[in-house]
């Protein structure tokens, strides 16, 4: 699925809350038919004394005194059903509502435009070429890495690797490796991992040649990134590196956020925060570095550990 159908697709949901946020008489149809299957059901067993009830309990209203002539405020909702449509379901769906609002919506314009790069697109891309305001939300993020990076320079480049890439994925290609959460086979038949302890391992991936990955390895491979194409190379670096395209791994990230900022680490200046938090994410690349790389590294930055660390 790639990122526009998936954005139309929380789109869609949304609009779905939206008209089902304030059809609380459906809820409570809904209520009413599971309590009553839940109750024959429960008639059935034997030796069963349990029963679902069939309304919200009533709660004692406190009264509080006042004098002749005080005007009434904030006088307290006596009916159950009522209380509960207004402080929870009303609440708890406006709640929703805004998260998906905050999280998605606002970045509709950046999924479309990311959604241009992705080389199954291509095809209408030089049938129809580029709207008018295309990349311009994601030439905006560019323009804080490189000021180069100019819609209308990123859209040419687009255009122009869109029409050149049927030629270029002809092209040999070398297989690269992935990272992904590993699969029932690879983790062990019948063993259930909980989502705080997903294993993740790196597969070898065939060259498909029709996914952004593909398209900036074979850009790298040719040194086009450089020159030809060095700013919408500088944008599928950007599209690789957001959170939508690893998901699962953001949700890992936050699990170990509780491991690493523990009950006595809660001193932790942010930048050694994110240091420790990179390491223990991303343990497989840390393992893999040269210990006396990482030695004379540190001996760099200063005379005292050049002469204490380099013999």
């Amino acid at each position: 699925m790639d990122i526009a159908s998936a954005q139309h697709l929380v789109t869609g949901t949304e609009e779905s809350l939206r008209k089902c946020a304030r059809d609380f008489q459906g809820v409570m149809r809904a209520a009413d038919d599971f309590v009553e299957r839940a109750n024959g059901i429960l008639e059935k067993l034997e030796d069963s004394e349990a029963e679902v009830q069939t309304s919200l309990p009533e709660k004692r209203i406190r009264k509080h005194k006042r004098q002749p002539g005080e005007l009434a405020q904030d006088e307290p909702i006596a009916n159950a059903d009522t209380d509960y449509k207004i402080n929870i379901h009303n609440v708890i769906l406006d709640t929703v509502i805004e998260s998906f609002h905050s999280r998605y919506a606002e970045n509709a314009v950046l999924c479309s435009d990311v959604s241009c790069m992705d080389p199954r697109n291509f095809p209408e891309i030089r049938e129809k070429g580029l709207p008018g305001t295309a990349m311009k939300e994601l030439s905006k993020c560019l323009l804080q890495f490189d000021e180069r990076a100019s819609l209308e320079t990123l859209q040419a480049e687009l255009i122009s690797l869109a029409q050149h890439w049927e030629r270029l994925k002809q092209s040999l290609m070398e297989n690269y490796n992935i990272r992904g959460a590993a699969s029932n086979d690879e983790a062990g038949e019948g063993s259930e991992v909980p989502n705080e302890s997903v294993e993740f391992v790196s597969r070898s991936c065939s060259k498909c040649k029709n996914c952004p990955i593909c398209c900036y390895l074979l850009l790298s491979q040719y040194n086009l990134l450089t020159d030809a194409y060095h700013i919408i190379g500088l944008g599928y670096k950007f599209l690789l590196t957001l959170s939508i395209i690893y998901l699962v791994a953001c949700e890992r990230t936050f699990s170990t956020l509780k491991l690493v900022k523990s009950r006595l680490r809660t001193s932790l200046s942010q930048d050694n925060l994110e240091a420790f938090l990179l390491m223990a994410t991303e343990k497989e690349i840390l393992m893999e570095l040269d210990k006396d790389d990482i030695i004379d590294k540190m001996a760099e930055s200063s005379e005292l550990l050049r002469r204490l660390l380099v013999y």
